[in-house]
């Protein structure tokens, strides 16, 4: 098929990342969907999205670059190769217990969210959070206050495209937090560039630790094994939180109209479900821990984690702006925490190291079959594949990938397909 040359060749060559941005700096001719299969997904009419326009350079589906390693910086040397840019590493939580319960882990993106608000005067907080009228599905919020924080809580593990609200962000009277997936902050850098008043407008980004976002069939497959079976018949959809690591749950009605749903446990829901639902271009990504972001929190995995434990949180700070951020926030007592060793963060991730090494043998698999591929510079995938990687996983990176090209066709282009929401019933604000 050949590299991607304008917007519409990124989505339907299986390198979109979803994030929205090209909608942002293209809303004339550029809206952002819901692909079932695929997840949130660009329309673009004729003309729009070209190589030498805005939202193409701003695309980030296409691969990423950091800058050179910088002594000087202050980045931890030992953490660059697998990590990017990493300054400090602090473990905590939100010192509000019912931010603390209700976040996945400790509650800490919440926690920096509400202190820019109540603190710091930001306009608000651009992130995700599920729609109104269909719940299972997500939208981008603008929230405003306490209430608005607590309603979108929490992580989802459904498609997102929060870039696509920059505007709001841009026309705040004063700056506002972003919260995303990795592949969203790196976005937004980009989009830095094209709009460069974009980034006094932004107090601090944070990104979450990310292992691929499954796309909205997932969401319905995990409603169908706890017996809602219908989109329609969906109240709410939990994914995490309220412990941690928490619980996904569904909430809604049967074939026969009666209350049905239930609960699933984080592995089960994740780990038997959810992920097999990951678009390819997940599989493709190099940065699972926002390496582009000010901030960055996912969860300190590196222990067993105690009957009834309320969450805890690894947050890395990559960027001067997000230290002083965090030490504002960490003054004010918003956040519990304590700084920790670099050795935690591969021993609280080691599946997103490998996961990074895999990206360098899957993108040249792709390469050898004709298949667009992002490309990374600088991000030490090769590196790391050869030095992270068992010789089996060296070898699956390849062979599993020439597999994938074939079963999941992707030597074909995949037009993006819009998912109209079924309207059996009334659905309204089923939000958790």
């Amino acid at each position: 098929m050949g590299p991607a040359r304008n917007i519409q060749d990124v989505a339907e060559k299986h390198l979109c990342t979803g994030c929205g941005v090209c909608a942002f700096l293209e809303p004339q001719g550029i809206r952002m969907v819901d692909d079932l299969d695929q997840g949130r997904r660009p329309v673009v009419a004729e003309g729009a999205g070209d190589s030498n326009g805005p939202a193409f350079r701003a695309c980030p589906g296409q691969g990423l670059e950091l800058p050179p390693f910088d002594p000087s910086s202050g980045h931890l040397k030992e953490l660059w190769e697998g990590w990017g840019g990493v300054l400090e590493l602090w473990e905590g939580y939100a010192s509000d217990d019912e931010i603390r319960f209700a976040g996945s882990s400790g509650g800490a993106a919440t926690a920096l969210s509400l202190f820019a608000l109540e603190e710091r005067g930001a306009a608000g907080v651009l992130h995700a959070g599920p729609r109104a009228d269909v719940p299972y599905l997500n939208e981008t919020q603008f929230s405003r206050d306490r209430a608005d924080l607590m309603r979108n809580s929490g992580s989802r593990y459904a498609p997102a495209s929060p870039c696509d609200g920059l505007e709001q962000v841009v026309q705040a009277d004063s700056p506002s937090v972003f919260v995303g997936k990795p592949c969203d902050a790196a976005a937004l850098r980009r989009a830095e560039r094209e709009r460069p008043e974009l980034r006094d407008q932004i107090d601090v980004s944070i990104a979450i630790f990310c292992a691929g976002a499954p796309s909205t069939r997932g969401t319905l497959e995990m409603a169908r094994q706890l017996g809602v079976s219908e989109p329609d018949q969906i109240d709410s959809v939990r994914y995490r939180g309220q412990g941690w690591p928490g619980e996904a749950q569904v909430v809604g009605r049967d074939a026969a109209g009666k209350p049905a749903g239930g609960k699933l446990t984080y592995a089960a829901s994740w780990g038997d479900i959810l992920q097999r639902f990951r678009p390819w271009r997940c599989y493709v990504c190099a940065d699972h821990t926002g390496e582009f972001a000010d901030l960055a929190v996912g969860d300190p995995w590196y222990r067993e984690i105690p009957e009834g434990e309320p969450g805890r949180s690894l947050i890395l700070v990559r960027t001067e702006k997000g230290r002083a951020f965090l030490e504002a926030a960490r003054r004010a007592g918003v956040l519990t925490i304590e700084p920790v060793a670099p050795e935690i963060l591969p021993a609280s991730q080691i599946n997103l190291l490998h996961t990074r090494g895999a990206v360098w043998g899957r993108s040249w698999a792709c390469r050898l079959l004709g298949v667009a591929a992002p490309r990374f510079r600088r991000m030490g995938t090769g590196k790391t594949w050869m030095k992270r990687l068992s010789f089996k996983q060296r070898a699956q990176s390849f062979y599993g990938t020439f597999k994938r090209v074939f079963t999941k066709k992707l030597y074909k282009r995949r037009p993006v397909v819009p998912f109209e929401p079924p309207r059996g019933r009334s659905q309204g604000g089923g939000r958790q």
